[in-house]
């Protein structure tokens, strides 16, 4: 009997639930609770780098991050101090930015160090102006000539996922990511990866980029959450399995043995005859 009764399992309409609920919780598991994990370890490691650079005394670039390399962890968000001038005849700006939920410009300059190699600097954000129904850039003040020392966050490069070209607007030459090789592409300079976020009183500094909020996010919670409901799908499964191969369960009850499924118009009909019926017994009565 029990053999007849797990049979009833191989049926077409159980198999597809079977493999549909095995396939979501196999996302579950292998796919979105682990792609949240390593956000929340993204993030962790993110505050960790800003919370040490606010302690760590402004060092040479080159000590942290020699010619040719990337910032990454451990390194990005560092504090470094480099001498140089700007390049403002290939300054340019990033568009389509958010900056405290705003609408914002992102000025970037190359800027030449004393041996001769070029990194990018965001000197900060502009709100942008109202023209003719598009967002606009508005007049900035342009960097200042002359050797300067900067004290900046080493950034590691964005990247456009779609890979838009620069164009040119509003007079200024226009990107849509913040990074070293976008703004080459654009320029054609030869640039350091990576690019340095000024932070305030520095020369040639716009509006200061704030600093990302030092909070765990809710990553972690997602991530949990995936994982539960890839659990509480398994646990359904079993229990219908249960209940349904169990005496008297839908899958073990023969065919012809199984109540009829009425359409809507069957149903309302049967409703309206039970309705005359009661009122004809009420009159009787």
């Amino acid at each position: 009997m029990r053999r007849v009764r797990l049979r009833l399992l191989l049926r077409p309409g159980w198999l597809a639930l079977t493999a549909l609920v095995l396939i979501f919780a196999a996302v579950c598991f292998t796919l979105l609770a682990p792609w949240q994990f390593r956000r929340n370890e993204e993030r962790s490691t993110t505050n960790d780098d800003i919370s040490a650079s606010t302690h760590a005394a402004p060092v040479d670039i080159d000590t942290v991050l020699p010619t040719g390399a990337e910032p990454g962890p451990g390194t990005e968000w560092r504090t470094v101090r480099v001498t140089g001038r700007y390049l403002a005849e290939d300054e340019v700006v990033a568009r389509l930015r958010t900056v405290l939920g705003q609408p914002a410009f992102e000025v970037l300059t190359p800027f030449r160090l004393t041996d001769g190699s070029i990194v990018l600097v965001d000197r900060g954000y502009l709100r942008p102006a109202q023209g003719n129904q598009a967002l606009v850039v508005p007049e900035f003040a342009e960097p200042p000539g002359g050797t300067v020392t900067l004290t900046a966050r080493l950034r590691a490069d964005e990247r456009d996922p779609r890979d838009r070209p620069p164009e040119r607007r509003d007079g200024r030459l226009q990107v849509y990511a913040v990074g070293a090789g976008v703004v080459e592409h654009a320029t054609g300079l030869d640039l350091r990866p990576g690019y340095l976020q000024l932070g305030d009183d520095n020369p040639g500094v716009l509006a200061a980029l704030p600093l990302p909020e030092l909070d765990s996010g809710p990553f972690l919670s997602y991530a949990l959450q995936w994982i539960a409901f890839g659990t509480m799908a398994l646990l359904a499964w079993l229990y219908f399995t249960w209940r349904e191969i169990k005496p008297g369960g839908v899958l073990a009850t023969p065919k012809a043995e199984r109540p009829k499924r009425l359409s809507v118009a069957q149903q309302i009909a049967e409703e309206e005859e039970r309705e005359r019926s009661a009122a004809a017994a009420t009159q009787q009565g």
